[in-house]
């Protein structure tokens, strides 16, 4: 095929010749190659997203195991936090305990120190203060409170075994009557004997009583002699400790034996007048380390 261009400049002519099968395989040949162009941008923005992708889901992965350990972190932390609340709600209860002991060794008042209840607290809200509390405060709170209630247990079991030790010396020194009625009969010291009317050294004070009343321990001990003795009648002995020891002499009766422990205020005989005696009534002494001193002093106490 010939095609001839004619021009109006200087009556210029072209002239064109188009082979058809040649021009037919140089179109088949671009279009070809423009497909192959086509099929290769795609095949490279596919494996382009297909590597994004595959990036992507790691990412996804490396998120999961690190949502997995901060869980896994998140209880490990919470299980250790509710076991310190245990421990503490453990020492909470030894502390009221403890409490509750003290009120009754410092003789107080139990309403005012119930240790069963809260105290009353009150004040007016003001949220314009109030801020969240955060996990670290939290913890630093929790931290503190168990050190001052660690503190305060440590004081309060200083304070226990001074009050229990005072208690104990309390219940251990002689005090007091010997009899829960009757009246002072004869004092300690030189006097008249009663049956000789000469004069004597009296080592102990006597107490008048109508016959069959109680005679009470002073003070706690243990009794080393429950029995009959020359001059004391049906005696009772009993050793308090420090050195202490009181007796309780001319019973009717005698209610306590040889090794028995007795308490302060406890009945152990009752009034007599057995041995060298004129009438009911009870001869009280008080040695200390042996020597008799005047029972006055603690009958007074």
């Amino acid at each position: 095929m010939n095609i001839i261009l004619f021009t109006s400049k200087r009556g210029q002519i072209w002239s064109f010749e188009i082979r058809v099968l040649r021009t037919a395989l140089a179109a088949v040949a671009g279009i070809a190659f423009l497909g192959g162009v086509i099929l290769y941008s795609g095949f490279r923005m596919g494996e382009n997203q297909l590597a994004w992708l595959d990036n992507w889901r790691s990412e996804v992965r490396k998120q999961q195991t690190e949502i997995a350990g901060a869980r896994d972190s998140a209880q490990t932390n919470l299980d250790a936090l509710a076991l310190r609340i245990g421990q503490m709600q453990a020492q909470l209860l030894r502390l009221n305990a403890l409490g509750e002991r003290l009120v009754q060794q410092a003789s107080l008042d139990p309403d005012e120190f119930d240790f069963t209840t809260l105290p009353a607290v009150g004040g007016p809200h003001d949220s314009s203060g109030f801020q969240p509390t955060r996990v670290p405060d939290f913890l630093k709170m929790l931290e503190e409170l168990d050190t001052e209630m660690g503190d305060r247990q440590q004081k309060l079991s200083v304070l226990e075994t001074l009050l229990m030790n005072r208690s104990l010396r309390e219940r251990v020194m002689p005090s007091g009557r010997p009899v829960t009625s009757g009246w002072l009969s004869s004092k300690f010291g030189t006097r008249a004997d009663p049956i000789t009317g000469k004069q004597e050294y009296h080592k102990g004070v006597d107490f008048a009583a109508e016959e069959g009343s109680d005679v009470i321990s002073v003070g706690d001990g243990v009794v080393t002699w429950s029995g009959k003795r020359s001059g004391y009648g049906n005696l009772v002995e009993v050793s308090h400790g420090n050195g202490y020891t009181t007796r309780y002499a001319h019973n009717r009766k005698l209610l306590v034996g040889t090794g028995d422990t007795v308490k302060k205020g406890q009945l152990i005989a009752s009034v007599g007048s057995t041995g060298r005696s004129t009438g009911p009534h009870v001869h009280f002494e008080v040695l200390h380390n042996g020597k008799a001193v005047d029972p006055a002093k603690y009958v007074n106490d």
